[in-house]
């Protein structure tokens, strides 16, 4: 969501800051800010609305200084303005900060009885205004700020500066990632790595309850108890230049057309020509597989949908039972843990809110042992969870997610494998087959991009709807309810997903020619019955358009538009049926005309509540 960025240098950081935070558009913002000390004197520069707007209005009025700040916010509490806008001051302290403090007004209430006035409506306020007070009795910038923690509630990552102290930046995290890139005579502090990747490949991730202070020389690290700490210094592995869109006119047409690629990377060195390697999911991964009873998928968002997949393979392939569950759910209810159960977090970022606090009851409740199977080497899922397996997707920057979530269905088909390989409940001759099927996806899908042309003339005739019913049976329902939520992500139509065997349990009443049916239909098992659901919509005045195996046997006329896909193995036909949905949904936000990359209301990475 909300992008940070700081900067401790000899040089001029305001285009340092300014870049970084361009790097973290993807993440959703309504505002942006920045703030730089030149000599003991605070200049600072806000805007409401994009990056360039901030831009622009730096040109016309410089911030010159080597010690910075800068915020790209998300509201949450007070509406997108310039006065809300981040960075905020308390008198010589300036702060940013992403995340939620949930006893703001307890604590507002308080200040405002010390004589602090509040300009802002932001929760954010009142870290200022703590520190600032706490920082006439202390000796230090740092020292205030550890003191002010102990009275902070929720979840935050903060950074601040003191006009008092110029040379150096504090920082506090808790439930909300901050990273500190480590540089030659300069330091710096972002929210994501990704904005710091034009100017450091090696960085620092703090850990929860980390406080830190930041000089041009030396990063100190203190923990939760205030006593000092060393974090691992880690060497990024990610391109500078993963955010450029290249030839494509959209990031996220970028992304659905390197799935090929990411699917390949998912796989190297992961799979022989016959079996999964077990170790690819971490060192002692065999032993847990070998006692697993129960799997537990915790997600939100697209990676729900994976999970939902998942709980049919693990179920149908590999012989374990599995549950699925949403994580602003699982952590908010009293839940019956099975003997030997695995808990799999599912996040593309690792810095999910919900699912890392789900994480983390979840250690307290009797799990096994717990896997993240996430895009983000160092995310905090990844580094709380015993196992972890990177998809290796590369930088995503839309916002609706692509590549990042076939690339976690690819890596959940191979746990499958060697889950059921490990129980003893998989053969190797279907484990072979599985494996067999996996190295081909990246082709199908290449199949598949080449009906971009023919999507993108269906998009047409979506361009006066404002519903849409998508259907699916067995494992295409989860990739049906992936596909609503792309339309209604970047192209504002109100899409919803069904089990097709449900039509005839209420749906059926929506069922006109306004409304169009989008159905995934692989040829399976479930065919015939999907037929029968689709005769169902016909019968009603309903327009179809089937996305079907070309051997499942449908013709196309008036009332259905039929894409034809290759035949594929039914293991692997939930990854391949979908990027047609990815498609169309991007097409038709197209003729609607929307923002694709950056859609109202919603931010890439959602690390609040």
């Amino acid at each position: 969501m909300c992008g940070i960025v700081g900067a401790v240098a000899q040089r001029d950081v305001a285009e340092i800051l300014v870049e970084g935070l361009r790097r973290l558009e993807y993440r959703g913002y309504d505002s942006a800010g920045v703030a730089i000390i030149n000599g003991t004197e605070l200049g600072r520069v806000r805007r409401l609305g994009k990056v360039q707007a901030l831009a622009d209005a730096l040109t016309e009025q410089p911030l010159a200084g080597g010690t910075g700040i800068a915020h790209t916010r998300w509201a949450t509490h007070g509406e997108p303005s310039e006065r809300n806008a981040h960075p905020h001051v308390s008198g010589d302290i300036t702060v940013v900060h992403n995340g939620i403090i949930e006893n703001h007004e307890e604590l507002r209430t308080e200040l405002q009885a010390k004589g602090y006035e509040f300009v802002s409506d932001t929760d954010t306020e009142v870290i200022a205004h703590l520190v600032h007070y706490y920082r006439q009795t202390s000796d230090s910038l740092l020292a205030a700020l550890q003191t002010a923690v102990k009275e902070l509630r929720g979840a935050y990552g903060t950074v601040l500066m003191d006009t008092r102290e110029p040379s150096r930046l504090v920082v506090a995290r808790s439930g909300s990632p901050l990273v500190i890139g480590l540089g030659l005579g300069e330091n710096f502090i972002a929210s994501d790595q990704m904005a710091l990747l034009p100017v450091t490949r090696r960085f620092m991730f703090l850990e929860e309850g980390d406080v830190a202070e930041v000089t041009r020389r030396e990063v100190r690290v203190f923990d939760v108890n205030g006593q000092p700490v060393s974090r691992v210094e880690q060497e990024s592995e990610v391109s500078h230049d993963a955010g450029d869109k290249g030839e494509y006119r959209h990031y996220m047409l970028k992304e659905i057309h390197e799935q090929p690629k990411s699917i390949t990377d998912t796989l190297e060195g992961r799979i022989t020509d016959s079996a999964v390697v077990v170790e690819s999911f971490g060192n002692g991964a065999r032993t847990i597989f070998e006692k697993v009873e129960h799997i537990q998928i915790i997600a939100c968002g697209t990676s729900y949908h994976s999970g939902m997949v998942a709980r049919y393979w693990f179920e149908a392939l590999a012989g374990v039972s599995c549950d699925i569950e949403i994580a602003s759910e699982f952590r908010y209810r009293k839940s019956v843990v099975r003997p030997n159960s695995l808990l799999i977090t599912l996040s593309q970022s690792g810095e999910t809110a919900d699912t890392l606090a789900a994480l983390r009851l979840a250690k307290e409740s009797g799990f096994m042992s717990s896997l993240a199977i996430c895009n983000v080497p160092g995310s905090s899922l990844v580094r709380e969870s015993d196992l972890a397996f990177m998809t290796r997707a590369g930088a995503e920057i839309g916002v609706a997610s692509t590549k990042a979530f076939t690339t976690q269905l690819a890596g959940l088909l191979m746990l499958v494998a060697a889950v059921g390989r490990c129980r003893g409940n998989m053969d190797a001759d279907t484990e072979t087959k599985l494996v067999q099927a996996l190295r081909t996806v990246p082709a199908h899908i290449s199949d598949t991009l080449a009906l971009a042309k023919d999507i993108e003339g269906l998009a047409e005739e979506f361009a006066d709807k404002q519903h849409s019913l998508f259907l699916g049976r067995g494992d295409q329902y989860p990739i049906a309810m992936e596909g609503a939520l792309k339309l209604k992500e970047i192209s504002y139509i109100h899409a919803e997903a069904y089990a097709a065997g449900e039509l005839k349990h209420g749906p059926l009443a929506l069922i006109d020619a306004d409304m169009p049916i989008i159905v995934v239909a692989p040829n399976n098992d479930l065919l015939e019955k999907l037929k029968s659901n689709v005769e169902e919509v016909r019968a009603r005045g309903g327009i179809l358009y089937v996305f079907a195996d070309k051997e499942a046997g449908f013709r196309g006329d008036d009332t259905m538009r039929v894409m034809q896909l290759n035949h594929v193995d039914e293991a692997i036909a939930p990854i391949v049926y979908t990027v047609p949905m990815q498609l169309l949904s991007y097409y038709v936000a197209l003729i609607k005309g929307t923002d694709v990359d950056q859609p109202r209301n919603l931010a890439k990475s959602v690390t609040v509540e």
